[in-house]
Parts: C-alpha cells; sequence; structure tokens
C-alpha cells in the first residue's frame, strides 16, 4: 500500500479554509486535521497562543510553540495516517509559519525551515492549495466576530503575511496551487477538488 497524500490549505484569515478542508477530505475520505490545535496537547498550545491576553509572548515564543504543536500532529496523527494509505488534509502547515512567524513577525526564514524541518521529520506537505480572496472580502468575513491574539495582529502584519504566502507559492510551482477562493462555498470546493485530483494525478 503506498503513502497517502498529506495536503494543506493556506491563506490569510477569513479566507474560507476550514469550510473548504471539511469538505475536501468527505470527498476525498481524507483525514481532517488543524494547525495548532489538532491533537489534545496542540490544543493546549493553540489556547496559549490564540488568547488575547498573552500580549508578552515573543515571536520566537510564538514560533517554537508552533513548531511543538506541529511535531506532536505529525507524529500522533500526520504520519500514521499517511502510511496507512490514507490522505490528510491541514487546515494550515508549516508554511503558515513561514508566513506568519517569518514574513509577519520578521524571523529568520531558513532558521525557521530548519526548526520546523526538525519537528516534522522532514515529512512536509505534498499539495498545499492557498486560498486567494480579497482582503476586503476577508475582513466582511471576520469583522463579526471576537478577535483572537492572531487577528488582533493589524492590517500592516497580514500584508507581509499575504506577499509572504504568495512568495511561498511562487518559489515551489511544483507543490503549491493558487486558487480563487471568492464565489459560493460549492463553487471554491470545485475548484480546489479538481486542482488536488490534477496534482495528485502527477508523479511524485
Amino acid at each position: 500500500m503506498g503513502q497517502g497524500f498529506y495536503i494543506a490549505l493556506e491563506g490569510g484569515e477569513g479566507t474560507g479554509k476550514s469550510t473548504q478542508v471539511s469538505r475536501l477530505a468527505n470527498a476525498l475520505n481524507a483525514v481532517a486535521v488543524r494547525e495548532p490545535g489538532g491533537t489534545p496537547t496542540g490544543l493546549v498550545l493553540r489556547g496559549v497562543m490564540a488568547d488575547p491576553k498573552n500580549t508578552s509572548l515573543t515571536p520566537l515564543t510564538e514560533a517554537l510553540l508552533m513548531a511543538a504543536d506541529r511535531h506532536q500532529l505529525m507524529n500522533e496523527v500526520v504520519a500514521p495516517t499517511l502510511a496507512s494509505g490514507r490522505h490528510v488534509v491541514s487546515d494550515r502547515s508549516v508554511y503558515s509559519s513561514l508566513a506568519y512567524q517569518g514574513y509577519g513577525r520578521g524571523l529568520d526564514l531558513e532558521r525557521l525551515r530548519s526548526i520546523n524541518d526538525w519537528a516534522l521529520g522532514g515529512r512536509w506537505p505534498d499539495i498545499v492549495i492557498l486560498m486567494n480572496v480579497d482582503s476586503e472580502e476577508t475582513q466582511e468575513r471576520i469583522g463579526h466576530r471576537t478577535l483572537d491574539r492572531f487577528e488582533r495582529s493589524g492590517a500592516e502584519f497580514f500584508s507581509r503575511v499575504d506577499d509572504g504566502f504568495r512568495s511561498l507559492a511562487a518559489a515551489e510551482p511544483q507543490r503549491w496551487v493558487v486558487i480563487d477562493g471568492s464565489g459560493t462555498p460549492d463553487d471554491v470546493h470545485i475548484r480546489i477538488l479538481n486542482a488536488v485530483n490534477e496534482a495528485m494525478s502527477k508523479p511524485r
């Protein structure tokens, strides 16, 4: 039995990743996970990182907590699932750390890559879908809810994050697919599913 595909959906806040992760996982009979918070340990780490009261959390602490969450998820859920031949669909991945803690917070990208490669045991996503949604639309989507610590980081921060995601996608076109995230959830799902099926049909 071959290894399953490790598929990640990426993008800024309010791009509709969580909805599309669930839909894609159902379509592929895959296991859906999320970062951070995809394990019981990860839920504790997510609570620390998302709490708006934790105003003294440094960018490096944030990055290390993310890597710890990622390591636990990989070993507890992702690696065993892929080894069984089943696919994994993840709401965010290691690339979010490069975009948020690297481009957004200003930490060294190569150091982040090294730390996270260690945390992942070298197992990065096979396919990454970047949800591209206009910033005005994303603001409308998240404007009605209570903002967590990340969502309160400000417009300039998220502009750097968005630029980071675009740069990461451009640097690895064989791994990334940019999807128009506007329109109805059904429309977006069809775009994603078609892109994933095409990517999975290519030799690894």
